[in-house]
């Protein structure tokens, strides 16, 4: 991954213009969003190894020293290069369900990392978002508004969308890359492990057997959708389970031993159980849990 270290406050004037330009002086010769484009190129047609300020100039026809009059090195143009591609991406609709605007936002990430495989080599811990990305992680937390979920809920199922479609592109992408480096696939390099397939018999490793004899090394029409609908499916049942919560709220609340109606209690705490058998109940289970 690259990891190289920048000026990040650097990055914050240039991705969102905190930094006035020059009104004196000659027109420039190239522009900051010039010089971006053609650092994307560099990485979409050659790969992130490939890029450098050198590379960059290079395509452009000017020297290295000109470009950083734009900009002071790698770390902050691959800042620039990642919000620059995030512009590609289309927002969901205002108003659509929250799995439709997930499912949406996710295929939007999953074709961009397709267009632009390098950006899965490019650690996001500590890359400076611009104005594109938070506005796609804006879209994507409103979609989530709502569900009950809470603050810290919502913003870990943002996430979680975000590293799944980020881990299965960059699945893709390192087998496109190695298929591109040796010019032997991912089936003919595996179908000549003869060797190793001699050591998973049977008798030493059946349930792995009896899973490839059943096709399960053969993958799923299409992997992505499938593990996207999964993690959806995972995120639905706790937006049911807040949903559930609500109803129990606006009734009043259960007994939270047996889910049972409680009596309002006219002043003072809301009563929790329906019966001084089941408040023991619970004592019980609390202690036995210690």
């Amino acid at each position: 991954m690259a990891t190289e270290a920048g000026d990040p406050e650097r990055s914050v004037e240039l991705l969102w213009g905190d930094k006035p330009p020059p009104v004196r002086g000659p027109k420039p010769a190239l522009t900051l969003d010039g010089v971006v484009a053609a650092a994307v190129e560099v990485a979409d047609e050659e790969g992130l190894a490939a890029l450098s300020m050198r590379r960059v100039a290079e395509k452009l026809g000017f020297t290295t020293m000109s470009l950083y009059r734009y900009v002071p090195g790698k770390a902050e143009l691959l800042d620039l290069m990642q919000d620059a591609a995030a512009a590609e991406i289309v927002l969901p609709a205002a108003g659509v369900d929250w799995r439709t605007g997930l499912t949406f936002s996710a295929r939007q990430d999953w074709e961009l990392y397709q267009r632009h495989p390098w950006m899965v080599q490019v650690t996001s811990t500590r890359s400076v978002p611009g104005p594109h990305y938070m506005a796609e992680l804006e879209a994507r937390l409103r979609v989530l508004e709502g569900t009950g979920l809470s603050g810290r809920e919502t913003m870990a199922v943002a996430n979680l969308v975000s590293q799944y479609v980020e881990g299965a592109a960059r699945r893709v992408a390192e087998a496109q890359a190695a298929e591109r480096t040796t010019g032997v696939s991912m089936e003919q390099w595996w179908g000549s492990r003869v060797s190793l397939w001699g050591h998973l018999t049977e008798d030493r490793y059946p349930t792995l057997a009896r899973v490839w004899m059943a096709g399960g090394y053969d993958g799923m029409a299409d992997d992505f959708e499938f593990g996207l609908r999964r993690v959806l499916d995972g995120i639905e049942v706790l937006i049911a389970g807040r949903d559930e919560t609500a109803v129990r709220d606006e009734s009043g609340g259960g007994c939270v031993t047996c889910g049972k109606p409680v009596e309002k209690s006219a002043t003072g705490r809301p009563k929790e159980y329906c019966s001084r058998a089941c408040q023991q109940r619970a004592y019980r289970a609390r202690q036995a849990g210690r």
